[in-house]
């Protein structure tokens, strides 16, 4: 008994300091924050006299931040559709026994073991779209020499927002059900946010493909087998066995590019900046700009708040998921 005794204590002491910095480091700034949201600290001298919700009010009235939203649910959409749909079909023909396979492997997940700020710098030399006076640059000037001048286009310089007009006739079908606002510029997707999605997606859809190859692998031949007996095409194989048992794979993807792309900043920063009219903004980089160069630290801090709970709102339900089935299990 003393020997466990003693155990215990060893392993009190050992994780008690991981534990005290958590506690400080981690949650602590989290609940400083909080109050900071509530006051009035919105310049270089402190202020904590709390004014209760106005800094989220006031921010949630702040066009700027009515944009970034509307590019962050955007770009969320877009990037996990792409990772997706490009991480299963690289893990589907890498699952075919290809010859070379480990090589192809590499290379797709290569772009993993660079930062988004290389990335962005890449991708932002690649999507320069250049001038009439200099000409044509990037995968603009691979356009021009291929005769697909059609293809050209202004990518993270391009101020429009492209959206469903209201006089189209699916405009006036929304208008008739009730869902006209789905119309409008603040439902529509910014030209400039194509051009972060498809260097974000480059990044991540190699590990993408590891997570739906690991999956497919598990998937044991006889299964396959035995329905290809039992008369089902590939395509219903495909739908019908391997869809459903890759969805645990499909649910994890999701929570980590999801909570990935709520908090993107290092790619814009690097590639596009908030762009003409905001059109890439996005919540992170209008927090570091408020709470850093404009020293309105509670405004920022409601900003980070913000960005807390639409973090929270996605993983939290997956952890409760996660917990639950381990515990059935």
């Amino acid at each position: 008994m003393g020997q466990i005794k003693w155990e215990r204590i060893i392993a009190v002491v050992l994780i008690a300091p991981s534990v005290l910095a958590i506690a400080v480091f981690v949650y602590g700034f989290i609940g400083f924050t909080g109050y900071v949201s509530l006051s009035k600290w919105n310049n270089l001298l402190p202020d904590f006299t709390l004014v209760g919700l106005s800094n989220y009010q006031k921010l949630f009235a702040n066009q700027r931040f009515q944009i970034d939203l509307r590019n962050t649910v955007s770009f969320t959409i877009l990037f996990l559709f792409l990772c997706l749909v490009v991480g299963f079909l690289l893990a589907f023909f890498l699952d075919q026994r290809i010859r070379a396979e480990g090589i192809f492997r590499s290379i797709y997940l290569f772009p993993m073991a660079i930062s988004f700020i290389v990335t962005g710098v890449v991708w932002r030399w690649l999507l320069t779209p250049g001038s009439p006076e200099m000409g044509a640059t990037g995968v603009n000037l691979l356009f021009e020499k291929l005769g697909l001048d059609f293809l050209k286009w202004g990518w993270f310089t391009d101020p429009r927002v492209l959206h469903i007009p209201p006089d189209s006739a699916v405009g006036q079908f929304l208008g008739q059900i009730g869902l006209g606002f789905l119309a409008s510029p603040m439902f529509g997707v910014s030209a400039g946010v194509v051009s972060l999605v498809l260097a974000a997606a480059w990044q991540m859809s190699g590990y993408t493909m590891a997570m739906y190859l690991a999956g497919l692998r598990g998937i044991s031949d006889e299964l396959r087998e035995a329905a290809r007996v039992d008369g089902a095409s590939e395509l219903q194989i495909m739908w019908r066995i391997i869809l459903p048992l890759l969805r645990p794979i499909t649910l994890s993807a999701v929570i980590i590019l999801g909570h990935i792309s709520l908090k993107i900043y290092d790619l814009v920063v690097s590639m596009t900046g908030p762009g003409i009219g905001f059109s890439t903004d996005v919540p992170a980089y209008f927090m570091w700009d408020t709470t850093f160069r404009g020293n309105q630290f509670a405004r920022g801090s409601s900003i980070a708040i913000v960005l807390l709970i639409m973090v929270g709102v996605l993983i939290v339900p997956y952890l409760v998921w996660s917990t639950r089935t381990e515990a059935e299990l």
